[in-house]
């Protein structure tokens, strides 16, 4: 769980670091600031993926039966909201954050169906952070919506999002984790 929690730590840190502390941020320079982000963030994930998988499962809740199809379908909505960010489409201009919305989806909709210590911890810190994210942006920024794009650029994102969609499933069986069974454990 200590590696998990570094990890986090390590994600937390090299994200908001920016937000909090900017007049230290613009001092590293873009290019060396943007390495240091990048850096600090892969040894994040990795921590993270090897805590995770490492830790002792502790239970701390019982999911609901069926919640996995509901992680499903918030699992599709999370790819096309990280898509979005990507986009021209017109859901780009109705949506503020689309790449962290779609990290607070991604993150309640694993909280669905993983009721363990470890899970608390990643799935809700990463969540968290995405909600805190969304907090400071908007104290700091004024939002200019973009002009809104056409139908097509959306159903692009789509088409996108249902192929990665497909992937991560075959990738979660693989790893022994049938997404489509709709009760877990």
């Amino acid at each position: 769980m200590q590696i998990l929690v570094l990890g986090l730590i390590l994600w937390l840190v090299s994200h908001l670091f920016g937000r909090l502390a900017p007049g230290l941020r613009a001092r590293m320079g873009t290019v060396p600031g943007k390495m240091a982000v990048t850096i600090l963030s892969l040894a994040a994930i990795v921590l993270m993926v090897i805590g995770y998988r490492r830790a002792e499962v502790v239970p701390v809740y019982t999911p609901l039966p069926g919640m996995g199809h509901l992680t499903d379908l918030l699992m599709l909505v999370a790819l096309y909201l990280f898509g979005v960010s990507h986009s021209k489409g017109r859901a780009r201009s109705l949506i503020r954050h689309p790449m962290l919305w779609s990290v607070v989806v991604w993150a309640v909709a694993h909280l669905l169906v993983n009721g363990d210590a470890a899970s608390l911890v990643l799935f809700g810190g990463i969540g968290l952070w995405a909600v805190v994210s969304i907090l400071l942006i908007n104290a700091q920024e004024q939002w200019t919506r973009p002009a809104p794009g056409g139908l097509r650029g959306d159903a692009v994102v789509l088409a996108v999002a249902l192929v990665l969609y497909g992937a991560i499933a075959g990738i979660h069986i693989w790893l022994g984790h049938n997404p489509f069974l709709g009760t877990y454990g």
